[in-house]
């Protein structure tokens, strides 16, 4: 069995970690450039200028 020492377990969540965090990313701006989510974003931007 292979002995885990603290820094190949450290790089492994440091590389885990930047992988999670880069996929969270490439859907956040998927989500966000998504042509049918237009209208949405751009109903929210005028939102705040609209009067009650």
């Amino acid at each position: 069995m292979i002995a885990m020492t603290y820094e190949n377990a450290a790089a492994f969540a440091q590389t885990s970690g930047l992988l999670y965090f880069a996929g969270i990313f490439v859907g956040v701006c998927v989500y966000a450039f998504w042509p049918r989510n237009r209208a949405r974003f751009e109903a929210a931007a005028h939102l705040p200028l609209t009067e009650d």
